[in-house]
């Protein structure tokens, strides 16, 4: 998923010269991230029925919104050289630790 993800941050970047802009580097993915967890928040609260101005199926919105904002998550990953299964795994053990010690 990791290398798909980047195959197609090179054709952004590539797009992105031939049309003049430069290419993306960390905080401009990072901007693109926080707009497409605005956009998911949205699509979350129409599901839910909270808005009622989303436009189109909102359950497949929500599956673009969850994969552009992993998207966005692999390619930072990647950039900061984050073995991603390692840290799920990290975090997820010491969730799971500390849900069992019973601590509160």
């Amino acid at each position: 998923m990791q290398e798909r993800a980047l195959a197609i941050a090179a054709l952004y970047d590539r797009h992105n010269l031939a049309a003049g802009r430069g290419t993306w580097g960390p905080e401009q993915f990072m901007t693109g991230f926080v707009g497409d967890v605005g956009d998911l928040a949205k699509l979350v609260m129409a599901a839910e029925g909270r808005r009622g101005d989303q436009e189109g199926d909102v359950r497949d919105n929500l599956g673009h919104e969850l994969a552009d904002c992993l998207w966005s998550v692999l390619v930072l990953a990647r950039h900061y050289d984050v073995d991603l299964v390692t840290e799920f795994q990290r975090m997820t053990d010491g969730i799971e630790r500390y849900l069992e010690s019973g601590r509160s």
